[in-house]
């Protein structure tokens, strides 16, 4: 669990109890741990050290401030796919010149803004939003640097909802399309191609994937500059997976050497953009036991958590360790529990026939490997606020998004005159 653990009998982050941030901000909450975010972005740049290579977080997995303004200070750039994101990347502190935009389905107002902030980057995905960016740029009288988002159709072998690099996926543009593409750009007004994108899926624990979209893509950059395109850049996007169950993700030493030995004598500069594998594993979602339930065929312990404050389970049937707050018994007796919310919604299930600890009424859990796309993707259904997040740092935490009140929430909503 890395920076969670158990201490005097009871879990920790870092060096704060887990029951001390309940009894302060209530349940549930989400939980992360600076400690955890620093170790892992100092990973991915230790494992880079000697390349010419720059990692731009993915805010999408977790947008929170806090969490953007510590891998800022580590020197991170930011990955957005939204107007949104990109506001919050620079009000965490990352400067425009390393963000990038990426993103099917930009529209022209979204492409302004970048434009105007002067970023990096931006990802083009369609011949519709080439022309439409061309455009902006000229209306602007500045020049775009793009890159061409190339769909190498490599299947990673994930999970159907994150795969992103087949043939038959939303994203990108054709490999086969993709000189053609290039060559449109090089005549367009406004915009200048510098670099090649690409990202397969995410959540991957095979380096063959990545291997097989890489040499794709060092096959493009050779033909893309004998057609006369001076391409100085390499986006190689994210999806190293994480360990949420019994996965094993390759080493990061290992995805550096390969990524060297296939971009190595390119002389581009490498843009990566991890998102899970910086903060999937340096949060937890902390919850209460409101009951246990006996029925006749199963045992039911529903948490004040619902599947609207970590939807991963629902949506994609995703794993998540659970485990009681407070330190179970060596050799504890296991039992089969279903783990509910208590959202009206049968796809409210966290897990089903889990063995656990023997729970009752109050007791504290942790969902494990919860700081990526949890937060980032939560409602309001059934008008439950949003839940709290929560930073630590040694011995200290901070609130870093509080939950809002009911009273807060109808407050923001207006009825028209007629009613």
């Amino acid at each position: 669990m890395g920076a969670f653990a158990y201490r005097y009998g009871v879990l920790h982050a870092e060096f704060v109890s887990v029951n001390e941030v309940a009894r302060a901000v209530g349940t549930p909450f989400y939980l992360y741990s600076t400690a955890a975010l620093e170790a892992h972005y100092s990973a991915y740049a230790g494992a880079f050290a000697g390349q010419d290579a720059g990692v731009c977080y993915a805010l999408k997995a977790n947008s929170n401030l806090a969490v953007i303004r510590t891998f800022a200070k580590l020197g991170a750039g930011g990955d957005v796919v939204s107007v949104g994101e990109m506001k919050r990347a620079l009000a965490g502190g990352i400067p425009p010149e390393r963000i990038v935009f990426s993103g099917v389905g930009k529209t022209r107002e979204e492409l302004r803004a970048a434009l105007e902030a002067g970023i990096h980057q931006i990802n083009v995905e369609s011949i519709p939003e080439l022309e439409a960016l061309s455009a902006v740029a000229s209306s602007l009288g500045v020049v775009a640097p793009i890159a061409i988002r190339v769909n190498p159709d490599v299947d990673v072998k994930t999970h159907a909802k994150i795969t992103t690099g087949k043939k038959e996926n939303k994203f990108g543009i054709d490999y086969d399309q993709a000189r053609d593409i290039y060559k449109l750009a090089a005549s367009l007004p406004g915009i200048k191609p510098v670099s090649i994108a690409v990202h397969i899926g995410s959540q991957l624990t095979d380096l063959a994937p990545f291997r097989a979209a890489y040499e794709r893509l060092a096959a493009l950059l050779h033909q893309l500059r004998a057609d006369g395109h001076d391409i100085q850049r390499l986006d190689l996007g994210g999806g190293l997976g994480i360990t949420y169950k019994n996965e094993a993700p390759p080493d990061l030493a290992d995805y550096a050497a390969m990524v060297r030995s296939i971009t190595g004598n390119l002389g581009c500069r490498v843009t990566l953009e991890p998102g899970r594998s910086l903060v999937g594993n340096a949060g937890i979602l902390v919850s209460r036991v409101i009951y246990v339930k006996q029925g006749l065929h199963r045992r039911f312990a529903i948490v004040d958590a619902a599947m609207n404050d970590l939807i991963r389970p629902s949506l994609y049937e995703a794993y998540h360790g659970i485990i009681p707050v407070a330190e179970p018994e060596s050799g504890a007796a296991l039992e089969p529990y279903d783990v509910v919310g208590p959202v009206c919604e049968s796809g409210d299930t966290f897990a089903v026939q889990r063995p656990l600890p023997t729970l009752a009424d109050d007791d504290l859990v942790a969902f494990l490997s919860a700081g990526a796309y949890g937060a980032a993707m939560s409602s309001t259904y059934n008008t439950r606020p949003l839940i709290p997040e929560v930073l630590v740092n040694g011995d200290r935490f901070a609130v870093i998004r509080p939950r809002p009140t009911v009273e807060e929430m109808l407050a923001a909503e207006r009825a028209p005159d007629w009613l």
